[in-house]
């Protein structure tokens, strides 16, 4: 597959024991663009999913696009193709056609072998367990992704979680230009300035939680009171065109340009999210939704890490 579809299928927070029936459900949906992590925990039965869906002739692999993604503890460009052909071992695959740097942020190194995934903590069994930072540049980190496309090993490389200032920093200094920028991305944060930074440098953009507080609400990360499926007007424009609320938000989302990895385990809602393509949503309707930004941020390292990883670690000011 030569280009990213508009509607991925994430696989954040999907249960390993779930995760295999849930690709091959995913698949015979119509998904053909996977959105993997090694952080995620589960790309062994992601790549246990894939398998039985070649195997039963459901999808071929040059169909299909798979994404996954180097984690923290993996920086150093001692560790970078490691961490790679462990994802691609899990996911029984040869290649990757996109490989992202999930975060600007360089944890100490966890081997392997001593604990996989590694997570946020360096020991999560020290008596004062905590995160620890490593001197990694991010360029060095992101030259070690370009010798895996050099080496066949990934066919596209990009970045997560970048703000506008660490992208002109990227493409100051990239021998191959990135070919994604994934991001939070939803009616309550917009990012019309990153995204637009994006469109003029070329790299297209990816938005995760496209549905909002929708995957975080069971992390208490959010409250029911968040979600964006009640607002008012994405209400009305789910009325006006005989959709669903999160069809109107995913549809918002493509429709500006970007594309979206919702996850569902629910077969009926996983073929609603891929049925965006029959309608069209109004200028009027596409600002309306825009006005509900709030720059409100559910995944956000300096949030989070204090309280959950003993440290203190803003990436957005």
């Amino acid at each position: 597959m030569n280009k990213i579809p508009d509607i991925g299928f994430g696989l954040w927070k999907v249960s390993p024991q779930d995760c295999r029936d849930v690709v091959i459900e995913a698949i015979k949906a119509g998904y053909r663009h996977f959105d993997c992590a090694a952080d995620y925990g589960n790309e062994q039965q992601v790549g246990d999913g894939l398998k039985a869906a070649f195997d039963q002739g459901l999808v071929a692999r040059e169909d299909l696009w798979i994404t996954s993604k180097l984690w923290n503890s993996y920086h150093h460009p001692d560790h970078v193709e490691a961490a790679c052909q462990k994802s691609m071992t899990d996911l029984g695959l040869d290649y990757l056609d996109l490989y992202l740097i999930h975060f600007p942020i360089a944890l100490a190194y966890v081997p392997i072998e001593t604990r996989y995934p590694a997570e946020w903590l360096v020991d999560p069994e020290a008596e004062n367990p905590v995160m620890q930072r490593a001197s990694v540049p991010l360029h060095e980190t992101w030259a070690a992704l370009e010798k895996l496309v050099d080496k066949g090993l990934v066919r596209q490389i990009g970045v997560c979680n970048y703000i506008s200032g660490l992208v002109h920093d990227l493409m100051s200094y990239a021998r191959i230009k990135p070919a994604m920028l994934q991001i939070e991305a939803h009616p309550y944060l917009t990012q019309e300035k990153l995204i637009r930074l994006a469109t003029q440098y070329g790299i297209p953009v990816t938005a995760f939680s496209p549905l909002a507080a929708l995957s975080y609400v069971e992390l208490d990360m959010a409250g029911q009171a968040d979600s964006v499926l009640t607002e008012a007007v994405v209400s009305q424009a789910a009325a006006a065109h005989g959709k669903t609320p999160a069809q109107i938000v995913l549809r918002w989302a493509i429709q500006r340009g970007t594309a979206i990895i919702p996850k569902s385990s629910n077969p009926q809602r996983m073929r609603e999210n891929l049925a965006l393509t029959d309608f069209a949503l109004s200028e009027s309707e596409m600002a309306d939704i825009s006005a509900l930004n709030a720059n409100r941020r559910f995944n956000d390292p300096g949030e989070f890490c204090e309280g959950a990883f003993g440290l203190f670690n803003p990436i957005y000011d």
